[in-house]
């Protein structure tokens, strides 16, 4: 049996996403081993993420600084804004670096199972964002689910209206595919190929 200090470590990265108990626990063992440099350098970057972190007062996503460093980048085309789900997914969108917009986290997405509606989500500040002025497309970069598409649909119909055009990702996306999941080619296609709302 290992310590309760170490017990408690394993049970940490267990809950991490795509680890279980016993990945967790090979995880442990290789920082063990490693405690002098790995482990030291991990603890560090925690420890200096943890203080540090903020979310973007106009996007929604996580970073070190508010604004995010993608709402300050100037290159970046202010009349382009990409709605997404979660900051998963603004990251896997960037990551692929097709889409020179800015972005809108929502939060979330619509659920009636979960009890998500559209007030607990950050509709509204993205409604005010089209409304101020100098948005031209809004992408609708909603996860390929059914949730995903009411979503979609649900802010597709609040933004009718407004002097905005709005579009979609592809079809191309697997269904009930995330877009954390997916590699650059597939995002890229799904970008390239996108189209107006019906």
């Amino acid at each position: 049996m290992a310590s309760q200090e170490i017990e408690t470590l394993t049970a940490a990265l267990a809950r991490l996403p795509g680890l279980g108990p016993r990945s967790a626990r090979r995880a442990v063992l290789w920082l063990v081993k490693r405690r002098e440099t790995a482990l030291v350098q991990l603890v560090d970057a925690l420890e200096a993420v943890r203080g540090a972190l903020v979310e973007c007062g106009t996007c929604g996503n996580v970073d070190t600084t508010d604004p995010c460093a993608i709402c300050r980048d100037s290159r970046r085309d202010p009349r382009a804004l990409c709605v997404v789900e979660d900051v998963a997914d603004l990251w896997a969108l960037d990551r692929a670096h097709l889409f020179t917009g800015r972005y809108h986290v929502l939060g979330g997405r619509l659920s009636a199972l979960d009890g998500v509606r559209p007030e607990d989500l950050a509709i509204d500040t993205l409604l005010r964002r089209v409304e101020e002025g100098g948005v031209d497309e809004v992408l609708l970069a909603m996860n390929a689910t059914l949730e995903g598409q009411t979503t979609a649909h649900y802010i597709a119909e609040r933004l009718e209206g407004l002097p905005v055009r709005i579009t979609q990702l592809a079809h191309g996306l697997p269904v009930g595919g995330e877009l954390d999941y997916l590699d650059e080619g597939t995002l890229a296609q799904a970008i390239r190929a996108r189209r107006p709302v019906a």
